[in-house]
Parts: structure tokens; sequence; C-alpha cells
């Protein structure tokens, strides 16, 4: 594929990103606003955000393959944040002539919750430009939106939530969201999120 123009969509930037992830072997699901796409509203953005399940033994191949793809991300900054277990950093590959940015979270031992999510990815057609990608749930994205608004209020977070339930009604595994809203502390910011919902004119959990 070529990366010639400086104004490639970014949907072209994204399956640049899925092809070095399917190239080096890495098991991935999208998530954040692309991963929206697939169960709500269709929103610009500029950054994809993805899980990826990186064994030691593939992160060279990550690099080069990204390296091809005109996204520099040297070995040992793979290495460095695979072992560093301060925070949840993602690995950062941006691509140099667009800007646009690829966030990769990495599935680290005893996460329950992200190895759960991983385990429950879906394979989605996006359309032209993307084709078939593993996204999370949308369950999973719901709950990955709560964590996001908890630690920043930002309003788009309610909006994707709110697209999710709409077009997803009556097909929701509920039993699960409200599992996972105990289990990862967020009861009280999932009333807030369905409270504000049902302010803008939106609908509760069916």
């Amino acid at each position: 594929m070529s990366t010639d123009r400086v104004d490639m969509d970014f949907a072209t930037f994204v399956r640049l990103v899925l092809d070095a992830l399917e190239a080096a072997g890495v098991t991935y699901m999208i998530g954040g606003a692309v991963g929206v796409w697939a169960w709500g509203d269709v929103r610009t953005t500029r950054d994809v955000d993805l899980v990826v399940e990186l064994p030691l033994e593939s992160a060279m191949a990550l690099s080069r393959e990204l390296e091809k793809r005109e996204m520099l991300v040297p070995i040992d900054v793979i290495v460095g944040l695979m072992i560093e277990h301060r925070g949840d950093l993602p690995i950062n590959a941006i691509h140099l002539r667009t800007g646009y940015k690829a966030e990769l979270f990495l599935l680290r031992p005893g996460d329950v919750y992200r190895a759960t999510a991983l385990s429950r990815r879906r394979l989605v057609d996006l359309g032209p430009g993307l084709g078939e990608v593993y996204v999370h749930s949308p369950e999973d994205i719901i709950l990955y939106k709560l964590q996001y608004f908890a630690l920043s209020q930002q309003p788009k977070h309610i909006h994707d939530v709110a697209s999710i339930l709409m077009a997803m009604a009556g097909q929701l595994e509920e039993v699960y969201i409200e599992t996972w809203v105990e289990r990862l502390g967020l009861v009280a910011t999932w009333t807030e999120v369905q409270r504000q919902i049902t302010l803008l004119g939106g609908s509760e959990l069916p």
C-alpha cells in the first residue's frame, strides 16, 4: 500500500497500523472513537486506540513492520514500555507524513478485565478502506468510555456511550456491563452518565 500522499485519509492510516500488527503476528482489538464506529456514531478523529497482546519475541517484528509504514518506534522504546508497570502507558506510533497516531495499549499480566475484553473482541466489517477488523465488543467500549469519562469528564465519552445505547438497544449484555461496572468501581460514574444521557434526550440502558 502506497504512503506517498501527505493527505492520506485516516482510514488508510488505520489500515496501515493493522497491516503492521498482522504482519508481526500481534493480536489486537480497536477501541476508542474508531471502535465506536462499529456500534454507534462515526465521529472524526486523528488517533486510533488499540489493545495489543504483544509477546516479547514479537516486539522486534512489530518495530520493523511499523517502520516500513513510516512509523518509527524503536525496539528499545517498545521493550521499555513492556517492562514498565507504573502506569498504563501506550506505545505511540505516529505517522511521519500525516501526524496520525496509533496508541497501542499492552495486555499486561494480571489485567483480568483487559484479558476478558480481548477474549470478547468482535470481527466487524467497517467498510471500504478498512474491511473486516477486530474491535471491542459494544459492552466493553461502554465500560472503557466510562473509565475515560471518570478520568477526564470529557462530554465526547457521554456522546459515544449514548450513541451505542441507542444503536444497540435490546442487544447489549446488561448483566456483563453491570458486573464490570461494579468490579471496576464505576457505579457512580455509570449512574451519572446515564443521568446526563437522559437529560440530553438519549436513553438509559434498555
